[in-house]
């Protein structure tokens, strides 16, 4: 099986570190290291853990109607996207359903910066190139360039005494940054709840940087295992499993990534795929919606459980799940009626046949910590 899935250039070092190794989105990955993903989610929440997120799609757009043409397939303000800040985004269908989540960066220059969901990057890209290929040029830097998360309240302590300017950048601020002699983008931002950084750096250069960070006191190499925990802590979805083709923005719960300018009857309403289907919800309400959800006792609820009313009647399933390490508790999201969404709403989850009672819970479960400065 290993042999067919792709490798991230850090795959030798993650075998070296004793990483127990799973297949996720065609690639072979570290779900966790002998730590342990419980020992591993706190250790994030509590100094500093090291992702290898290089199975993401990075993609850079250059040319003068850049941003206003990823701004057509977008809810999002591109355009207006100051220079050195980030932006979270959603490539959406004609029905209004998410293709896909990203992050955009303004390089200036003409010049965008995406990072894509591994599983989506191919597909992401020939969305891209036929949707917007003759307004500027799209170059994938799959093969060329790493990606590498540190996250935890110690990340900036450890990442400055490399590159002591990151000390200065906020949430959602992105810029080059020289870590090692390489050429690298740092943003302060990601994918745990806590404060930290993701580093775009050079092949050549990726596992010389992570055996840096690694040798540093404060810092664990963390798999994928606690990088799930962590993300479902702070209630942040996960494409795929929380959002995907059928689901649109408003019933995912992300109408706050719609930017004001993009919305109904403002300034640039409008003009990117399925727009009236979301306009439409926006006024009208939605069937169904994502909401947190709290096990009532210690029983994991996971991914497709069925969740039902007091009468036993159907009313949505659950699309993540599983115990909150920081949580001391079991913790899931699920898309439920919306006569069934309200706060403190009392409902079950049919796990193996037993009744788990669950009650609706605001999110994130889990504080979050970013730096806004």
């Amino acid at each position: 099986m290993s042999e067919t899935l792709l490798k991230t250039p850090l795959h030798a070092l993650h075998l070296e570190l004793g990483a127990r190794m799973v297949p996720f989105a065609g690639y072979d990955m570290p779900v966790q290291y002998p730590l342990g993903v419980l020992k591993e989610h706190l250790h994030t929440r509590e100094q500093a853990g090291l992702f290898d997120v290089s199975h993401m799609g990075q993609i850079v757009l250059r040319g003068s109607d850049a941003a206003k043409a990823l701004e057509s397939l977008v809810p999002v303000d591109i355009v207006d996207l100051p220079l050195g800040m980030q932006r979270y985004a959603m490539f959406t269908n004609e029905q209004g359903g998410i293709l896909d989540d990203l992050m955009v960066a303004n390089l200036g220059d003409d010049t965008l910066f995406l990072v894509v969901n591994a599983a989506c990057k191919d597909q992401d890209l020939a969305h891209l190139q036929e949707r917007i290929g003759g307004q500027c040029e799209i170059q994938p830097l799959f093969a060329e360039r790493a990606l590498l998360a540190l996250q935890g309240p110690a990340a900036v302590k450890v990442l400055e005494r490399l590159a002591p300017e990151v000390a200065g950048m906020t949430f959602m601020q992105f810029r080059p940054v020289t870590l090692l002699g390489q050429d690298c983008f740092v943003s302060r931002s990601g994918y745990t709840g806590e404060d930290g950084y993701e580093i775009s750096v050079p092949v050549a250069g990726a596992e010389a940087l992570a055996r840096r960070l690694l040798a540093e006191p404060e810092v664990q190499p963390i798999g994928l295992g606690a990088r799930d925990s962590l993300r479902l802590e702070a209630g942040l979805c996960l494409y795929g499993h929380d959002m995907d083709t059928t689901t649109t923005p408003v019933e995912a719960s992300l109408l706050w990534a719609i930017s004001k300018v993009r919305r109904a009857d403002a300034e640039r309403a409008g003009g990117f795929p399925g727009a009236e289907t979301v306009f439409a919800q926006q006024r009208q309400g939605v069937a169904r919606k994502r909401v947190g959800l709290l096990p009532q006792e210690r029983t994991p609820v996971r991914e497709g459980a069925e969740i039902v009313d007091a009468t036993g009647k159907t009313v949505g399933q659950v699309c993540s799940g599983g115990f909150g390490p920081t949580l001391g508790a079991p913790l899931a999201m699920g898309y439920v009626e919306v006569e069934h969404a309200a706060l403190d709403t009392a409902l079950f989850a049919l796990v193996r046949g037993k009744q788990v009672a669950l009650k609706v819970s605001k999110m994130p479960f889990v504080a979050q910590r970013y730096y806004r400065g």
